[in-house]
């Protein structure tokens, strides 16, 4: 362990892990990190995978980074752009903190605009979903269609708890291994390795070998469930084909309630269910969500 918390790191260095935990015989496309201007001052980080121009954009959950879809996008083996929120992974601050769904919104609409060759599939996870909603009705210009992954507007405070107590737990770590424990204990099901993999790109070690979640750099790094219910009209007017991945799992935040509520306000969205995931579907069942995004997800022609 002591080797690897001094080894320098490699964000692109671990997709070989990725294959081997889910059998996947597929080669690594290219995959490169690149920047935006959102305001002129501020910076939105994101992965490009492929040497075409996207045909699916991707967000990520609170407190998490693009990383989180590594295993999604290999066995894609499409063109993608997977994006860090702002105030996570390489991104830069949000004006308004980490759970900021207006701000983030409007932030990823700008960087959509830069990175997209025209309208294409929107996936969000969680706060990346509430962002997505959003900005889909905001610019539907710039979306297609959208997937949520396990998250509506029926998100409060009680569902996301287990989350936001892990999440918001101690501002730094003594060292890795205390890092790696307390991700453990959250994620009894996950494999080490994977809870690792995701500790080296979501976290970062100081000077005085601490560690820290890259989140928790910026100011108003809490987080916590944002305001939801005005989503629910928004969500409600989307026009675009809409669809909910969901977990079955304790972890998952979406309830029957949730799912109800959607097919009221959108008669024509799809609801999908997915077996012995929770509420990272991305890390749970990699393999079946990038089955169901080539499903809902047509290749542009």
């Amino acid at each position: 362990m002591q080797n690897m918390e001094q080894s320098p790191y490699d964000e692109f260095a671990l997709f070989h892990e990725n294959l081997a935990e889910w059998n996947l015989e597929v080669p690594i496309p290219r995959v490169r990190r690149c920047h935006v201007v959102v305001d002129g001052l501020r910076q939105v980080s994101a992965l490009m995978w492929g040497d075409r121009s996207p045909d699916m954009a991707l967000l990520h959950g609170g407190a998490q980074n693009a990383h989180t879809f590594d295993t999604v996008a290999l066995a894609l083996q499409r063109p993608l752009v997977a994006i860090d929120l702002p105030s996570h992974g390489h991104s830069d601050a949000g004006p308004h903190g980490l759970a900021s769904v207006t701000s983030h919104a409007t932030d990823v609409a700008q960087a959509l605009a830069q990175l997209l060759d025209g309208p294409r599939p929107l996936i969000g996870m969680s706060l990346g979903g509430l962002t997505a909603i959003l900005v889909a009705y905001e610019h539907p210009e710039l979306v297609s269609s959208l997937i949520l992954i396990d998250i509506t507007p029926g998100v409060n405070e009680s569902k996301a708890r287990h989350i936001t107590d892990f999440v918001n737990g101690p501002a730094s770590f003594d060292d890795f291994d205390e890092l790696l424990q307390r991700t453990i204990t959250h994620n009894p099901t996950r494999s080490i390795s994977s809870l690792r993999r995701g500790i080296l790109h979501n976290a970062i070690r100081r000077a005085d070998g601490s560690w820290v979640w890259r989140h928790q750099q910026h100011p108003q790094s809490a987080l916590v469930a944002p305001p939801t219910s005005d989503l629910w009209d928004v969500l409600g007017a989307l026009t675009m084909p809409v669809t909910l991945v969901r977990g079955t799992t304790a972890g998952s935040v979406v309830d029957d309630d949730d799912a109800i509520e959607l097919q009221r306000r959108l008669p024509h969205a799809t609801i999908v269910a997915v077996p012995n995931a929770g509420h990272s579907i991305q890390g749970d069942a990699p393999l079946e969500l990038a089955a169901l995004l080539n499903h809902y997800c047509p290749t542009q022609q």
